[in-house]
């Protein structure tokens, strides 16, 4: 069984950091694009960070670049998304996603006709930025 688990989620300061992680288990990680997602109270699920498993290539939304780091173990079968001078903006759940599709890093992050070509989810972790 496929299971995608977010951990490293809570609340921090405006200025703070969160380093979160995926474990994935039930396949093997490598190969795969990767990305992160989130999803604030009443607005549209957004792609943060994706890593393409096909050319290598990474994606950041424009509003996390200089602040978040994307990175991939798949020794560990790990992501994790390195989030640094948090702002209360950022707060949102925070999802991973994993795609068998050879697509870019960008198009792993950006939907076409409003949906994500990823073919695993993880349940999410909440992330809550304090002003």
């Amino acid at each position: 069984e496929v299971q995608l688990v977010e951990s490293g989620g809570g609340l921090v300061q405006t200025g703070g950091s969160l380093r979160l992680s995926c474990a994935a288990s039930g396949f093997s990680f490598d190969g795969y694009g990767v990305g992160w997602f989130r999803q604030a109270p009443g607005k549209e699920r957004e792609g943060v960070s994706c890593i393409s498993g096909y050319d290598g290539s990474s994606y950041y939304a424009e509003s996390v670049k200089g602040r978040f780091t994307i990175s991939r173990d798949n020794a560990k079968n790990t992501l994790y998304l390195q989030m640094n001078s948090l702002k209360p903006e950022d707060t949102a759940e925070y999802f991973c996603a994993v795609s068998a599709t050879e697509w870019s890093g960008q198009r792993l992050c950006i939907p076409a006709g409003g949906l994500y070509g990823m073919d695993y989810w993880g349940q999410g972790t909440l992330v809550t930025v304090s002003s």
